[in-house]
């Protein structure tokens, strides 16, 4: 047992948890007032998001930081731990939560808010900022299951038959890879003896015996579902256009995101050399997904559809960097990471202003700007920052991507790994400047159905859009962590020592 009392500085690791926790909580207690229901959770997520901002300066300046849920020293009990990759993830995952609460204020009505809005939205931050900060295994699962009850009833709110629709695939494909990742964690503690990650590392580290490579490969098809990575891919884009857009944001985010960080997480920190045997493979699987994502984009009438394939194209670039198996790719699909959370979210809510607005979910009705010109050019900014465009976020990551994958050019995978990145930015240009040009320039079809500009979704489009071209003018801001991060995962002698040596 640890002794004494948990220091107070140690109790920030959990607030970005406990926080929405807390407002999921309250939302449904308080289910009688729903004008309460958004105040709580705006409270909520606020907290939340001053601790994540502290808690990341403390892990940049003092190193990991872990708590011992009921003083149970690891492996025995269970710890949260927060190193710079988790602070970074977390972060930026209740930046994007806050944000997305000023868009909902006009998306969500009064019957969304009465069945839960609130009370779901914050679970799924919850269960999001958990998975980016458990030093478990089994727990990662245990938080996986949490982000997807609430997601389940976010895409469900409203009943509609598309809505039901949608949530089947979701939720079908979604199950089947938490079945085989639960598959994976009870073989792996069969073979270990422990579910402490770092205890893992150790005892794979010690003897890398075993039927690892299977159990890796359990993990490797578990984390990919999740991921929407080719070819289980269909399920994305046939559920995220039908939610509410808020929703669809939030979706397109950050829950595609927690796959990979899953498989950065487990295939390369834990598994070591054993994890590496896999790369390849990641690494061909990310160059499909880019291009046949980028290429189906292309393809779409549907603006939600359309920015669904963006986001499974985003999936590829990354898991293009951690098929890569460097400090240098990793590091690159840490920082697209960050970018894509932000910038698809943005895209995924000027979209869903463009509907609004425009009266239309197709490539129609045109002529938004001349009428709202501050949508049309926030829509451009994330167009151009999904498309790796300078000078906005997705740039530099991509250039990081292709100079580590150029790097190994004497491997077909590493020419294939710096042609998917580059192709799939100029599908994602070639997509978004076609619906640019037909949604915003060309002249309004007189059946479009317009309605008034809501000035809450204005600010989350704007407030997302800075931070968008923030990162892309101040890349060090993201780029010196990610490779921090990168770092700690290919060598995380820290990462177990400040886990297995809890003062």
């Amino acid at each position: 047992m640890l002794p004494g009392d948990t220091a107070l500085l140690t109790w920030l690791t959990v607030v970005p948890i406990l926080a929405p926790l807390t407002g999921s909580a309250l939302a449904v207690t308080l289910r009688g007032r729903p004008t309460w229901q958004a105040p709580i959770a705006l409270a909520a997520l606020t907290v939340a998001t001053l601790a994540a901002a502290a808690l990341y300066v403390v892990v940049a300046l003092e190193g990991p930081q872990v708590m011992a849920a009921g003083n149970w020293l690891p492996p025995f009990g269970i710890v949260v731990v927060l190193d710079t990759l988790g602070a970074l993830f977390v972060l930026a995952t209740c930046v994007v939560g806050l944000v997305g609460l000023a868009y909902a204020r006009h998306d969500i009505d009064g019957e969304g808010t009465r069945y839960g809005f609130y009370a779901f939205y914050c679970l799924l931050i919850a269960g999001v900022c958990g998975t980016f900060s458990t030093g478990d295994i089994f727990n990662l699962y245990v938080w996986f299951e949490v982000f997807l009850v609430s997601s389940f009833g976010l895409m469900v709110l409203g009943g509609e038959r598309i809505q039901i629709d949608g949530a089947v695939k979701y939720g079908v494909l979604n199950l089947i890879a938490t079945t085989i990742f639960l598959i994976a964690v009870g073989a792996l503690y069969g073979v270990t003896g422990t579910l402490n990650m770092a205890d893992i590392r150790t005892v794979i580290a010690d003897d890398p015996g075993g039927p690892l490579a299977t159990i890796g490969a359990l993990f490797v098809m578990a984390f990919a579902m999740k991921a929407a990575a080719f070819p289980l891919h269909f399920w994305l884009p046939a559920s995220y256009h039908t939610p509410k857009v808020v929703v669809s944001a939030l979706f397109a985010g950050l829950l595609t995101k927690v796959g990979i960080y899953s498989l950065m997480r487990v295939m390369v920190m834990l598994f070591g050399a054993e994890g590496v045997l896999f790369a390849p493979l990641v690494g061909w699987i990310g160059v499909a997904t880019a291009i046949l994502g980028g290429l189906a984009a292309l393809a779409q009438t549907n603006l939600r559809r359309m920015a669904a394939f963006l986001v499974v194209s985003g999936i590829g670039v990354m898991l293009i960097g951690v098929g890569l198996g460097t400090e240098a790719g990793l590091a690159g699909a840490i920082v697209y990471a960050v970018h894509s959370i932000l910038a698809m979210t943005g895209l995924f809510l000027a979209v869903g202003a463009a509907e609004r607005l425009g009266g239309a979910a197709t490539l129609s009705g045109g002529g938004l700007y001349a009428r709202h010109a501050i949508v049309a050019a926030l829509f451009l900014v994330f167009a151009f920052a999904a498309a790796g465009l300078p000078p906005f976020s997705g740039f530099w990551p991509k250039l990081m991507l292709v100079e580590a994958a150029l790097s190994q050019a004497g491997s077909a995978a590493g020419v294939a790994g710096a042609v998917g990145v580059i192709l799939s930015g100029f599908l994602t240009t070639m997509a978004t400047g076609k619906a640019w040009a037909l949604v915003f320039l060309r002249p309004r079809d007189a059946e479009a159905r317009a309605v008034p500009e809501a000035p809450a979704g204005r600010t989350a489009l704007v407030l997302l859009g800075a931070l968008v071209i923030a990162l892309g003018l101040v890349p060090r801001a993201v780029i010196e962590p990610a490779r921090a991060g990168a770092a700690d995962l290919l060598d995380p002698s820290a990462y177990v020592t400040r886990v297995l040596e809890v003062p």
